[in-house]
């Protein structure tokens, strides 16, 4: 049995998707900002939740009174989920695999950026200054990724690569992880993460991971520790993060994401002594709004010949249990 001519909503901002060809050939599809979004649903089978950190959806929510399926463009839902949605009927589905390997690569080019003194050379070129210096091997390095999802695995992956002692933190601990070996529970990050060279953020926004990383977890850690994060700006304290920069007992943050984009002008990290600001860029590398747009569609085939949908979150834990 086969769906009949969905309707099919896009919710964009700046950018429309392109290569839907296959779904407008056999769906309706109507395109939405914020504004209009509320006119759209009433109908609509599929939203493709392309402006992913939009919060429009709660707000005309009363008006989706036919909806079976959310795609969100994002690996991360926390900017989709709410209580209604959580508890309905409605298929939540997400871009888990688009952006494995490009943060893994984006995470190693910062491990190695600090351990070259990367920003110092680029400082010194730029005052025609000769210093030679000793820069450090991240060899036998331990870098202790927080995530152990399909993008923290990629990430030890890669770094177990270049020779560095990978460790994971994720829900529940465990020994003999294919990836991590050894995986501590998120609880108990305090205690395990004194001997770390590398902290690494990628675990998804939840009530439990919010500020999974405070001034305890700070204050436990190694000193001169490097942070890394690629999750979500919550993940972080970061006040806590600024305190032990100042002090001297945090190496260095490099830092993707932050709890306010874009980062205010007036935000004390821009300045902030060893730490390096992106903005929010680091699973983008060129085709990535192509390989989003195809992963939808093979989906929303699946959909239409009423095929189980791959990606699907738990929106009760946030994510894509495996």
């Amino acid at each position: 049995m086969t769906v009949d001519r969905p309707i099919v909503v896009v919710l964009h901002a700046d950018h429309l998707p392109e290569g839907l060809d296959a779904v407008s050939a056999v769906a309706e599809v109507r395109y939405a900002t914020a504004d209009t979004l509320g006119d759209a649903m009433p109908g609509a089978d599929v939203l493709l939740l392309w402006d992913f950190f939009s919060s429009a959806v709660p707000d005309v929510w009363d008006r989706c009174d036919s909806l079976r399926w959310i795609h969100i463009a994002a690996a991360g839902v926390d900017s989709l989920m709410f209580d209604a949605l959580a508890e309905s009927d409605v298929v939540v589905t997400n871009s888990r695999g688009v952006f494995d390997r490009p943060i893994a690569e984006f995470v190693l080019g910062q491990i190695l950026a600090f351990a070259k003194d990367s920003a110092v050379s680029a400082q010194l070129q730029q005052r025609r200054e000769w210093r030679h210096r000793e820069t450090e091997l991240i060899d036998t390095t331990h870098a202790m990724v927080v995530g152990t999802g399909a993008i923290g695995r990629e990430i030890a992956r890669i770094l177990t690569a270049v020779g560095m002692k990978v460790s994971g933190v994720g829900r529940t601990s465990r020994d003999g992880d294919p990836d991590f070996g050894v995986v501590h529970a998120s609880s108990t990050l305090a205690k395990v993460v004194h001997d770390v060279d590398y902290l690494i953020l990628i675990a998804p926004l939840t009530d439990a991971t919010r500020r999974v990383v405070d001034a305890d977890v700070l204050a436990a850690a190694k000193p001169g520790v490097r942070v890394v994060n690629v999750g979500r700006g919550e993940l972080l304290d970061s006040a806590a993060l600024l305190d032990a920069l100042r002090s001297g007992h945090v190496g260095g943050a490099a830092l993707d994401v932050f709890d306010t984009e874009p980062l205010p002008e007036d935000s004390s990290l821009w300045s902030a002594e060893n730490v390096v600001v992106t903005p929010h860029m680091s699973g983008d590398a060129v085709g990535w709004r192509r390989r989003l747009a195809d992963l939808f569609v093979a989906n929303f085939e699946r959909y239409a010949s009423s095929t189980d949908l791959e990606n699907v979150v738990d929106k009760k834990l946030g994510f894509v249990s495996s």
